[in-house]
């Protein structure tokens, strides 16, 4: 034992040690070999959930899994899962089923299909801008055909179009409303422009585009017409395509409309669609019940966008509204202007189908860890989404080879492939109203990875129980263009740990996360593309995205690591922490916007205690679990109970209730912004009352978050006392 406390007092004397780095004081031979000896034995320190038996073996399975990627996977997937557009209830997008199917199967996983039949426009239909007054003009609706692109040429690619636009046929004056947001429309009231019965221009970004027309639609407007305007992606920003990935002149940015209170199929909230002729009947809204827009909205490029604007002659817009079009840009057009808006889109039952692979764990088998990304493209894809297609395809290639190789993980591990989600993320959404019983205990995560090979950056949004794991595994990839590991890179040179986001709307870790609780994260690695465009080719990618084709492989490497370490551990290795961490943090800043508008309110009381009584548990707890590990050789029911509570930890935060904008949303913890579809609310039944300026139901929100959380203690108080008894 002397030897030991030596070392003890030489590492304290000589190193200063803290979460994640460990740092020599002074230098000399002496401390050198201590150094050597430390990084030994640190080497095979524990990750939190595994002994060190099972750890070292665990680091062992990961060298295995690196040696076994093939880096070339990637790129071939790709080639073949963009051969065609493949919009959802196509030809091509079956075909799209079949090869990840077959692939999946190929490497050993049970795979199996998941139809549904949901109520939705898979073709755009006819439609038409004109300028009508003072010259008429029809404009162009379509990419241009590229030299040396042959992609740009394909006969499957069609005009720009919104899924669920209304369908009419109407002529009016314009008004430019900027974004088209909630505020924009605000602020042309304020500035006496009015809307009703005109047509609105608006530039995509700062909200989901479905707002943009329902703000529109609220406002009176008879049409809504959006473009990427150059100062969001465009020649201001850098060269356009094909000499750059900027959008040029012509690139149209396509996507869905449907803005209702809940997501997935907007004719059966709550209920999965299941084929019409399933035996199993499901009532399905008439879609008068739904909310889904009356006026024609059509997408268009910037270069026949600004024949529009560049005619407009009202008053000056506000500084910040103006974009990068080479003009002043106006608030209304006046009575010599005029457009004509005309789009007549169909809507009915199309048949979607989500392939679902299952690597059967070896010890756990009904706990999951699921990755996903959804497959259906507006034309290609190549970047959105099925960069992250083609990665996962790669990854169940590798598992297959482990598992030949006698290597299973010890939980399952599924594979995801959703469709139908570019019109609303209803394949994801109708999988897990299918499932919510099974995910309920069986859900131990959900990774997605849409378009999750889109770029040389690297991002990720995760639940605070998976932040952690982010971080640890980062370390272990290399980021293959420069010298540096993943976690480096990520983090930047002046931060001590990367920035892990807050998951918003947008994807399909959506109804995972909000609408049943299992943790969740997004990520993957991004940059400039030409999104939901037709020119979103592998020509394009191979020339812009990633001509070596390195980052496939990287990305695989990381997302193998997050799901092989949440599957191998003993117990399931969630950072409990970290709850309460987010949360003190999360209501101190809500506590201080609620303030700016209510300086007499006195903050959460209720909720800040059962925080801080959180925080002392969730740490006990960590220690206590990680003795156990060091100390015990666990029994599989033991181990088994331990992880089911874990699993309910998350479940805390689901409220039968669910948001006051839409039950559907049934956690406290996280939601989108109803107000813009993309953004991240933490603590969505607050920032609700937030946006509404409102100091009604706050009193009610301190009561529902502190039982929220105090339901959370209580499961890890309750997880203490049967370790303490073993």
């Amino acid at each position: 034992m002397i030897y030991q406390y030596i070392i003890v007092v030489l590492f304290n004397k000589y190193y200063s040690f803290n979460e994640t780095s460990l740092t020599m004081k002074s230098g000399n031979l002496l401390y050198t070999v201590i150094s050597i000896f430390l990084s030994v034995t640190f080497s095979f320190a524990q990750y939190e959930g595994y002994s060190s038996k099972r750890w070292k073996n665990q680091l062992e399975i990961e060298n295995l899994f690196l040696k076994n990627i093939d880096t070339t996977s990637f790129k071939k997937h790709l080639i073949k899962l963009t051969e065609q557009p493949h919009v959802v209830g196509s030809e091509a997008n079956r075909a799209v089923q079949e090869y990840m199917s077959g692939v999946m199967k190929n490497a050993g996983f049970n795979v199996k299909k998941y139809p549904y039949d949901v109520y939705l426009p898979n073709k755009p239909g006819t439609s038409l801008i004109e300028i009508v007054t003072p010259v008429r003009d029809i404009l162009n609706q379509k990419e241009d055909i590229i030299p040396g692109d042959p992609f740009s040429n394909h006969p499957l690619l069609w005009k720009g179009w919104n899924a669920f636009s209304g369908t009419g046929d109407v002529t009016a004056e314009v008004v430019y409303a900027n974004y088209g947001r909630k505020e924009d429309f605000e602020t042309l009231k304020e500035l006496g422009v009015e809307v009703k019965g005109k047509i609105v221009v608006a530039r995509y970004g700062g909200n989901f585009r479905g707002f943009k027309a329902k703000f529109a639609q609220a406002n009176g407007a008879i049409g809504l017409i959006i473009y990427t305007d150059p100062k969001d992606s465009g020649y201001t920003k850098g060269l356009v395509y094909p000499e750059g990935p900027y959008y040029n002149e012509s690139t149209i940015q396509r996507g869905s409309l449907l803005t209702e209170n809940f997501t997935g199929d907007p004719l059966t909230p709550f209920e999965p669609a299941l084929p019409l002729d399933d035996k199993k009947k499901i009532k399905r809204l008439d879609p008068k019940q739904t909310q889904l827009h009356n006026i024609p909205v059509t997408p268009i490029g910037y270069g026949e966008a600004s024949k529009i604007l560049g005619q407009m002659k009202g008053k000056a817009v506000p500084e910040s509204w103006q974009g990068g079009l080479p003009f002043t840009y106006r608030l209304n057009g006046g009575n010599s202007l005029t457009v004509r808006l005309k789009v007549d889109q169909k809507i009915d039952f199309v048949r979607a189908a989500n392939v679902v692979g299952m690597l059967k764990g070896s010890e756990a088998p009904d706990e999951w860890i699921i990755l996903g990304c959804h497959f259906d493209a507006w034309g290609f894809g190549a970047t959105d989404p099925n960069s992250g297609t083609a990665m996962l395809l790669s990854l169940s290639e590798t598992l297959g080879k482990l598992k030949k190789q006698g290597v299973t993980p010890k939980r399952s591990i599924l594979i995801g492939h959703w469709d139908a989600e570019e019109h609303g993320v209803i394949g994801s959404s109708e999988w897990v109203e299918q499932l919510s019983d099974q995910l309920n205990v069986k859900g131990v995560a959900y990774m997605n990875f849409d378009g999750g090979v889109s770029g040389k950056n690297f991002g990720a949004s995760a639940a605070p129980t998976l932040k952690k794991l982010l971080i640890e595994v980062s370390k272990k990839v290399n980021y293959p263009y420069e010298d540096k590991n993943l976690f480096e890179f990520w983090k930047k040179d002046n931060l001590d740990e990367p920035s892990i986001g807050n998951l918003g709307g947008g994807s399909d870790h959506i109804a995972f996360y909000m609408h049943v609780g299992v943790p969740s994260l997004s990520g993957g690695a991004g940059g400039p593309n030409l999104y939901h465009s037709n020119y979103d080719s592998f020509h394009f990618y191979k020339n812009f995205v990633d001509p070596e084709f390195k980052m496939g492989g990287m990305v695989e490497n990381m997302v193998g690591l997050l799901a092989l370490r949440m599957a191998n551990a003993e117990i399931i290795p969630y950072n409990i922490n970290r709850y309460a961490f987010d949360l003190n943090l999360h209501f101190k800043n809500a506590t201080k916007k609620i303030k700016e508008f209510n300086s007499n309110f006195k903050g959460f009381i209720k909720t800040v205690d059962a925080i801080r009584s959180l925080k002392k548990t969730s740490e006990s707890l960590t220690s206590e679990i990680s003795t156990l590990l060091k100390t015990y050789n666990l029994s599989n029911k033991k181990i088994k109970s331990i992880n089911q509570q874990l699993i309910a930890f998350e479940k805390s935060f689901i409220s039968e209730k669910g948001m006051y904008f839409g039950s559907w949303y049934k956690s406290l913890y996280a939601a989108s912004d109803p107000f813009s579809g993309y953004a991240a609310w933490i603590l969505p039944g607050v920032e609700y009352e937030i946006a509404l300026k409102s100091s009604n139901r706050l009193e009610e929100w301190d009561m529902r978050y502190a039982n929220a959380i105090l339901s959370l203690k209580t499961k890890m108080d309750n997880l203490s006392l049967e370790i303490n008894t073993y």
